[in-house]
């Protein structure tokens, strides 16, 4: 089935126009095919209560990391947890990240602590040296042939993460604060009704040479990403930060979800969990400010590109052609079993 959330009267009005009249769609469905591709996709009625995707009162709760103590979560946690970093040549900033993650480790809060890694520099050995398992990207599910962008690495990571619920973290965030951690499992590990697939929220400072501005970062976000989501997923019109590469997620979700290999991984993961969980398993948390170095604006084309992809793929489950997706690793393990019987 072919998923589409927009409800644009524009939209709506012509295709109503090309209605296939497909005898099997739900009442609540209306099934549509475009004249020139022959693709049917399906449009939730704006007034149907169980689409998820289109009533902005049903949206994923918010929190600040300051609702979450460290001490609280190892005092009552009950689920184990791996945080992994995919990391390429960061070796600026793992060492003091990996450090300050291996402390969280020996007090409790986490369990697993990894860095697949794909660098040129020193990022492996400096991350082994502070403290983490480091694994090579290209080594684990060598089957699926080269190693594809930093979505393949996450994917790949599944295969070694061991814990109940499972922390991505970007590599190269200056100034790493350990509450990025704790405020991620806060939702996840304290609440009696515990979210699914937890997003950070924080405000983004942009370096232009010698200066420093307060907010200013996350181009691509404010352009592209969020404007698109509102249109298409107007439950994540809320989310401050969709393209964050800081999440925490029940394993098992991870595992039943697809991937996609480069820089549309995040929000491709983002519209996945809501369509898995609903907005009510979801959550983002406000972890203050993330400092990182900034793309020039002519590099950001590549990732515009492909987050606009992946949204639009999402709202139609039209598969982009030469995009390479992962399949959800609970079906590649299933199938590396059968081959080895």
């Amino acid at each position: 089935m072919l998923y589409a959330a927009t409800i644009d009267p524009r939209v709506k009005a012509v295709a109503e126009l090309l209605t296939l009249g497909c005898q099997r769609a739900p009442q609540s469905w209306r099934w549509f095919g475009c004249p020139s591709c022959g693709y049917l996709v399906a449009v939730l009625r704006a007034s149907d209560p169980t689409n998820p995707f289109a009533r902005v009162d049903l949206v994923p709760p918010s929190f600040s990391y300051e609702q979450f103590p460290q001490a609280d979560l190892i005092a009552t946690r009950t689920r184990s947890v791996s945080v992994c970093l995919p990391a390429r040549n960061e070796s600026a900033t793992v060492a003091a990240i990996v450090g300050a993650l291996a402390g969280l480790q020996s007090e409790g809060l986490i369990d697993q602590l990894v860095v697949v890694d794909d660098s040129e520099d020193a990022t492996a050995a400096l991350a082994e040296a502070a403290g983490a398992e480091v694994y090579d990207q290209s080594l684990l599910m060598p089957q699926f042939g080269p190693v594809l962008g930093k979505g393949d690495a996450m994917w790949r990571a599944l295969s070694v993460l061991r814990g109940d619920v499972v922390v991505f973290l970007d590599a190269d965030t200056e100034d790493f604060p350990p509450h990025f951690v704790s405020g991620l499992l806060g939702p996840m590990l304290t609440s009696g009704d515990p979210a699914s697939f937890v997003k950070a929220s924080y405000r983004r400072p942009l370096r232009v040479g010698e200066m420093l501005f307060p907010t200013g970062g996350g181009r691509v976000t404010d352009l592209t990403a969020r404007p698109l989501l509102r249109r298409f997923f107007p439950a994540l019109a809320g989310m401050r930060q969709p393209l964050a590469g800081e999440i925490a997620a029940d394993a098992g979700l991870l595992r039943a979800m697809p991937f996609r290999t480069g820089y549309g991984v995040d929000v491709g993961l983002l519209i996945d969990a809501l369509l898995a969980v609903g907005p009510e398993g979801l959550a983002q948390v406000d972890l203050g400010a993330r400092l990182n170095r900034h793309q020039p604006l002519a590099a950001l084309h590549d990732m515009a590109c492909e987050v606009s992809d992946t949204i639009l793929d999402r709202s139609s489950r039209m598969l982009t052609e030469g995009v390479v997706e992962r399949p959800p690793m609970a079906s590649a393990l299933t199938s590396d079993l059968v081959a080895a019987s």
